[in-house]
């Protein structure tokens, strides 16, 4: 259960009666596999003629080869350049015309998903489009088509990381933490020459390993009949070749031997940050769920304890930032701290230390473990209204832990975390000495001396 999922879910929240011992919420859905190997996810609810529709390739920048960074994402683009039946360039047209929203892809570290939400009486108008970009893409991918979406991808790039406030400082991070030959290290946007190196026949190979039926889930949620729903699915899916799963090739955690520091002059930053990172728990692992609540301990605002020593009690933060950043291989829990004008830099890391440390050794109040489990799960609750979200929480089960039915035991990580247990993953993740360490300055202000130095 993950509150940045979450907040992109929904179906029908079937809650058991107050009589009842079991209080978890339930999404009533429908699992099977189809001939070609595609696995399908049904979530009935016919209370609005809608239907979402979302494939998730298991496939994402955390499986790319070093040299080929970017790879995911720039797939991901390819993905509307068009296919065989429908033609070049169309996707988003015809889905316009046929009253749909939420049309969209995504890659993240992990996997790769495409999605849009269709008025009932045009699913199938959405299945054939998913149909023939999953069977029949390679059919009209060429120079042309990887030219353009190349060039897109790289000035994404340029856009929301190269020329952005603080965007340099996102790099430093995970280069400091994964060595090379992690596929964390240049993130999923991944680097320049990789992007332009990449040729036809590489961007070729990629869907042949990764894009095949066997390798995807596709969830539909909403509108719809499930009898008439499974003959739709067979008539675009079932027919497809069957290939086997790819296999997902195993990274070793990394982990730092000594704290790292590294000091960034940013030309666009008006404000010194310090961004601290760790290596944690990977997502739904032991610890992970309780560095969720240890985040919300920490830096929730209003009530988080470095949030109310720093913004409202010091006066020496602009803004506080902390979050378990949970992924497939491995995490990160992360502490984001913004200065104002003229505030120490030594003075706030000194207050991260102790409240870090006091955290670690001092369990935190019944109180404050309830409060932020209560925060955590009615996120996830109210997250449950929408259909893409209902979709994206099966499909995290699906994907990270290889079932649907997991609903339970992720609300149990959270329910089951003591005072104590969220203290020891404290404890034994946010040690000075295993943490990264970015301190962003402004260009006009980076000169030895200023902005509290370290």
């Amino acid at each position: 259960m993950r509150t940045r999922v979450w907040a992109l879910l929904a179906p029908v929240v079937l809650w058991a009666s107050a009589a009842a011992a079991d209080d978890t919420p339930k999404i009533k859905h429908e699992v099977f596999t189809l001939p070609s190997g595609l696995q399908v996810v049904l979530v009935p609810d016919r209370s609005v003629p809608l239907v979402a529709v979302d494939v998730w390739y298991h496939v994402g920048s955390g499986d790319e080869v070093p040299g080929k960074s970017g790879f995911a994402h720039l797939f991901e683009h390819m993905m509307f350049q068009g296919a065989k039946h429908i033609g070049e360039d169309v996707h988003f047209e015809i889905l316009k015309k046929a009253g749909a929203s939420q049309i969209n892809g995504t890659t993240n570290t992990d996997r790769t998903n495409y999605f849009e939400q269709v008025p009932s009486h045009h699913l199938e108008t959405a299945l054939r489009l998913e149909s023939d970009r999953m069977g029949w893409l390679l059919d009209t991918l060429n120079q042309k088509s990887l030219d353009n979406q190349r060039e897109v991808v790289r000035n994404e790039r340029r856009q929301r990381y190269d020329n952005v406030p603080y965007g340099k400082e996102r790099f430093a991070i995970s280069q400091m933490l994964y060595p090379e030959g992690h596929p964390y290290r240049y993130m999923t946007i991944g680097r320049h020459e990789d992007l332009q190196a990449a040729s036809v026949d590489d961007v070729q190979s990629f869907f042949k390993q990764w894009y095949v039926p066997s390798n995807a889930t596709l969830c539909l949620a909403g509108d719809f009949d499930p009898k008439q729903a499974k003959a739709a699915l067979n008539k675009w899916f079932g027919t497809l070749p069957k290939a086997p799963a790819p296999q997902h090739r195993p990274v070793a955690t990394p982990q730092l031997s000594a704290a790292q520091e590294q000091t960034v002059s940013d030309p666009l930053a008006r404000l010194e940050r310090i961004h601290l990172a760790w290596h944690s728990p990977a997502m739904y692992k032991p610890g992970d769920a309780d560095l969720d609540l240890a985040a919300h301990i920490l830096g929730h605002g209003g009530t988080g304890r470095l949030y109310k020593r720093l913004v409202h009690q010091d006066q020496s933060a602009q803004s506080v930032a902390v979050y378990q950043g949970s992924q497939q291989l491995s995490s990160v829990f992360h502490v984001i701290v913004d200065l104002k004008p003229g505030a120490s830099r030594d003075a706030v890391l000194k207050v991260i230390d102790e409240e870090l440390a006091r955290l670690a050794k001092e369990p935190p109040s019944a109180a404050e473990r309830n409060r932020a489990v209560l925060d955590v799960e009615s996120a996830f609750v109210w997250g449950l209204e929408g259909l893409m979200n209902r979709c994206e929480v099966l499909q995290a089960y699906q994907h990270y832990l290889g079932k649907t039915d997991a609903l339970a035991q992720d609300l149990q990580r959270y329910r089951g975390a003591t005072p104590q247990s969220i203290a020891a993953a404290v404890a034994s993740t946010l040690m000075p000495d295993r943490r990264a360490a970015v301190f962003s300055v402004p260009a006009k202000a980076a000169t030895p001396g200023q902005g509290g130095g370290r």
